[in-house]
């Protein structure tokens, strides 16, 4: 059974992988930049790469810390928790993508 370590260390994990894609979409957007004379297009599709990219990172961090807060549930609540998490976390994705393709 988790604790609310297991929680915290989860949200932490979370928030530096959210913040790796942050840094990650900044460079991107930089070299794009530098390497076009900064052509607007691919400009703007790298930073809706990065958006996309961050989106990711914020889904799969709240997933992981949804499941690790659901192990910390009785044993007989652990499953439709998880079943919970993991439609939020679908649905999360799917308005990512959703919003992604409307942008280019």
């Amino acid at each position: 059974m988790a604790t609310p370590a297991d929680v915290a260390a989860a949200q932490q994990e979370a928030q530096h992988e959210v913040d790796q894609a942050r840094i990650e979409a900044r460079k991107d957007v930089k070299s794009v930049t530098k390497i076009t004379g900064g052509d607007s297009k691919d400009v703007a599709r790298a930073k809706i790469t990065g958006a996309f990219d961050i989106a990711m990172a914020h889904a799969d961090g709240d997933h992981k810390v949804a499941i690790a807060r659901c192990l910390t549930l009785e044993p007989s609540a652990q499953p439709s928790c998880k079943d919970q998490a993991g439609s939020d976390y679908q649905t999360t994705v799917a308005k990512a993508k959703a919003i992604r393709l409307s942008q280019q």
